[in-house]
Parts: structure tokens; sequence; C-alpha cells
């Protein structure tokens, strides 16, 4: 039987051996902690290291690559691109000379072709770089432009000439179309009488009527003359 000698015993959690040990355990316990961050951070750098080298290394093959496709790419020029002309100049003189050539228009009219966006909607480069190397003869396109003018629609001289000044025409120069009517071969009596036929069949125009218009500022421009030998030759 035990002897009692009185005194109460302490519960184990208020003797000092405990704590000790419980303060023991936690710092086991942080080490532990700590030196698996450690190691984390250590496989994280070298996982990293390797990723940056993978990458270095990846970025040198396109380098080498990127030489052959150049070498493949390096190809003669075309004729276009040798002379450091534009295409879109090229086109410009190419259609410049259409107009020129089969529709003899003037310098100002190709010009304004070219560049209207209701034409050819060339830029202003373009269209200069055009009218500049075109080779024509404007007095010839003029006198062949006013020839259409009087086989076609029977004009009056001084009609003609008008017409191919008018901003709103051909836009020839004062000196082209006055080469142009200078030499130009029309009989203005018959261009007259073809004028008067035409307002007499389509609209029954009287005589005196025809006359007038012939003669108009407003109208055909005809002489006197030549609106008298008309009207006296219509049946």
């Amino acid at each position: 039987m035990e002897k009692n000698d009185g005194r109460q015993k302490k519960p184990f959690w208020k003797k000092w051996w405990f704590w000790a040990i419980v303060v023991v355990a936690v710092g086991v316990g942080a080490a532990g902690g700590s030196s698996g961050g450690d190691s984390e951070d250590k496989n994280q750098q070298e996982a990293k290291q390797q990723q940056e080298t993978e990458q270095q290394v990846k970025s040198t093959e396109p380098e080498s690559a990127g030489e052959g496709k150049n070498s493949q790419e390096d190809e003669p020029e075309t004729e276009e691109e040798s002379d450091g002309i534009p295409t879109e100049y090229k086109s410009a003189l190419r259609s410049a000379e259409t107009y020129s050539e089969m529709m003899h228009m003037s310098k100002a009219a190709i010009k304004a072709q070219l560049v209207s966006e209701y034409g050819d909607k060339f830029t202003e480069e373009a269209a200069q770089y055009a009218i500049v190397n075109l080779e024509a003869d404007w007095n010839a396109n003029a006198l062949a432009s006013a020839e259409s003018y009087s086989d076609t629609m029977h004009m009056s001289k001084a009609g003609i000439y008008d017409q191919l000044i008018s901003e709103n025409g051909d836009k020839f120069t004062e000196e082209e179309a006055q080469y142009a009517v200078d030499n130009m071969k029309a009989d203005w009596n018959q261009n007259a009488l073809e004028s008067a036929k035409n307002y007499q069949e389509t609209m029954a125009m009287s005589p005196a009527a025809i006359k007038d218009q012939l003669t108009s500022e407003y109208g055909d421009k005809f002489t006197e003359e030549e609106a008298e030998y008309a009207v006296s030759h219509l049946e």
C-alpha cells in the first residue's frame, strides 16, 4: 500500500519536462518545413534553368533555318523591279499610250482620266510619270479629234475649236486646237447642210429657225454664208 504523504501530485502537462519536449518537437517540425521549402525552391530553379537552356537552343534553330530560306528567296529581280520603276507607274503609262493612240486625247484630258474616281484611279504621282514619259504628237491628236467631229457630227469650224479647248470637252491647248482647224480638210457648207437636215427631220424646225440655230453663238456657230447655203439647199 502506497504511502500518502499528504501532498497532491501535479498533472503531467504542468511539469517542466513536458514543455521541453513540446518545444523540441516544434523546432524539429519548423526545421523540416524549412528544409523542404529550400529543396522545393532548388528544384524550381533547376527546372527554370533547364527551360531557359532549351529556349536558347530553339532560338538558334530558326536562325539557321531562316538563313536557308533567305538564300532560297534571293532570286534574280524581275525586269519591272530591277529598273526601280513601280509597276503602277508603268501601268499608268500604258493606259496613257492607249488613250493617245486610240482615242487621240489631249495631255490634260489623259491625266484627268488617269486620276479620275470614275476613270483609272491612278495616283497623282503615277499619272504625272505617265504624262512626262508619254511620247505623243498633241497637234496630231487635236487634228484627229477635229476630223472626227466633222465627219460624225458635222460640226462647224468654230464649234470644233470650242469643243477642242473646252474644260468640259477635249482640253487641248489653244495652239493645238488652232492647228487642228487650220489643217483639217472639211466642207463647212456641207456640214451646215447636214446639220440643217437633221434639225428639219428630227425637230421639224422651219428654215428660218434652222438658220438661226446654225449661226447662233449658243448653237452650231456656222457662218452666215454657210447657214444660208444650208437652208437654200433643204428640200
